[in-house]
């Protein structure tokens, strides 16, 4: 059984739409937040994940028992893409934003007042 928990607060959480987010999740869109690596804790399981390369560089963690997402992480960066669905308890956040939506599914019309960008998020320098 995979079992862990997030040490402090997570990062800001989106709604992302990127061609790879929905079609793991099975659903429309995935809704995640990013979190320091160090801020997790595994209880249990963290041996038994699999993962497999969405893109070069970029893996996805999952159970391999019910096969749910838990994280994505790019080998090189120091925080992981939380899959917020995966989570037992309320995060204490809500989403700010819809992200890679030049790319969400024809069918889906966001009618919310969350902001849309048209690709990710940009980084600070």
């Amino acid at each position: 059984m995979i079992d862990f928990e997030i040490k402090g607060e997570i990062g800001p959480m989106g709604h992302c739409h990127c061609r790879t987010c929905p079609k793991s999740q099975a659903a429309a869109f995935a809704t995640t937040a990013r979190v320091a690596r160090q801020q997790i804790r595994w209880r249990s399981g963290e041996k038994d994940l699999r993962a497999f390369e969405s893109s070069p560089g970029k893996k996805r963690f999952f159970c391999p028992e019910c096969g749910a997402q838990i994280y994505a992480a790019w080998d090189h960066e120091e925080e992981i893409i939380l899959r917020v669905g995966c989570l037992l308890d309320d995060p204490g956040r809500r989403p700010l934003v819809h992200i890679w939506t030049e790319e969400k599914a024809p069918w889906l019309e966001l009618q919310d007042e969350l902001p849309k960008l048209l690709a990710g998020p940009s980084k600070p320098d």
